[in-house]
């Protein structure tokens, strides 16, 4: 940032952190979330393209990506039997434009995803389990109240480390319940030796998963064929996990292949500002003349449209609108 713009922001903040546009008892925490997003405005710190995992979608390929990472961590073995032949000829017939609709949203997050799981050498093909279990959509919610694009329970997300409260659900929040993810993935296979065996165990429990083991499989880890020898005694849903997600696996590394149509969507990309507890996520699309929804697509993991109170929170905002946003929050009331 030039100097120019430099100063010409510094006097903005001035102008902002008057005494007499700061309202209440909320002024020393309006003025430090400020203070923080001019520090970061000034800094280039924000998170921006780079940091939000950012690609250039219309010239990329779904192939492309994962030839990318492919010789980062383990491959999934991809076994085909008479079961994920079922499930890839469903997603190729009868499911096909759904399937098309789950492979344009891949462009999502698909660097996201497997960026992270690189970085922990797991095998890039369970971003796959993020498509299966929710269709990569973060408002996902099943009938027992899994939630999120990674469908935790309540419990087993805060004991991966996510905020579930009355203003925040990070299950809902892509990036950080896709970090709780992966953890607990990893522990599994941990525990399991087995990646077959991890992915049910994610989606039924481990208690399942185990017992079923002991009654009745020849062995209780280290093998992917034991998922084989126990799939008759899980859950129906757990029955058809595996062989759904080898499924989509195989479908999505040919993809071009096999003739599928579609467009990646544009890659999750944000910039971040500190704003104070109990900014509403309307003002700030008031502020920038855009839709309330496009805010929410950006943090859907504040559940009341609203950052939570207290101190200042870490709030998305579209590339390029940090600045303005910076602005808008200098007379911008708490929400009621």
């Amino acid at each position: 940032m030039d100097s120019m713009k430099t100063n010409r922001w510094l006097r903005a903040a001035k102008r902002t952190l008057q005494p007499e546009k700061l309202a209440g008892g909320h002024r020393l925490l309006r003025v430090l979330a400020l203070i923080c997003s001019v520090v970061f405005l000034i800094l280039g710190l924000t998170l921006g393209s780079d940091d939000a995992f950012t690609n250039d979608a219309g010239e990329a390929t779904l192939e492309a990506q994962a030839e990318s990472t492919a010789s980062l961590g383990l491959p999934l073995p991809t076994e085909v039997n008479e079961r994920v032949e079922y499930w890839m000829e469903r997603f190729s017939t009868d499911e096909r434009i759904a399937f098309e609709g789950l492979l344009a949203r891949e462009g999502l997050y698909a660097e996201m995803i497997r960026t992270k799981l690189a970085e922990r050498e797991m095998p890039q093909e369970l971003i796959y389990l993020a498509m299966i279990e929710s269709g990569f959509t973060t408002d996902a919610r099943s009938p027992v109240a899994a939630t999120g694009m990674w469908q935790f329970m309540s419990g087993t997300a805060r004991a991966y480390g996510l905020r579930v409260d009355a203003y925040v659900d990070e299950r809902r929040d892509p990036i950080r319940a896709t970090d709780a993810a992966l953890a607990y993935l990893a522990r599994l296979h941990e525990r399991y030796g087995s990646w077959y065996l991890a992915a049910a165990a994610y989606n039924a429990g481990p208690s399942r998963v185990s017992r079923a083991l002991r009654r009745h499989a020849s062995a209780r880890e280290g093998d992917e064929a034991l998922y084989w020898e126990i799939i008759d005694h899980l859950p129906r849903e757990t029955a058809n996990y595996v062989p759904r997600l080898l499924a989509a696996t195989r479908l999505a590394q040919s993809a071009a292949a096999r003739g599928f149509e579609f467009e990646l969507a544009s890659p999750y990309a944000f910039d971040v500002v500190w704003a104070p507890g109990g900014t509403a996520l309307a003002t700030v699309a008031e502020g920038l003349h855009i839709d309330v929804a496009e805010v929410r697509r950006l943090n859907p993991h504040l559940i009341r449209g609203v950052t939570p109170p207290g101190g200042a929170f870490a709030l998305r905002v579209p590339v390029g609108s940090a600045s303005a946003v910076v602005a808008v929050l200098g007379p911008a009331r708490r929400a009621d």
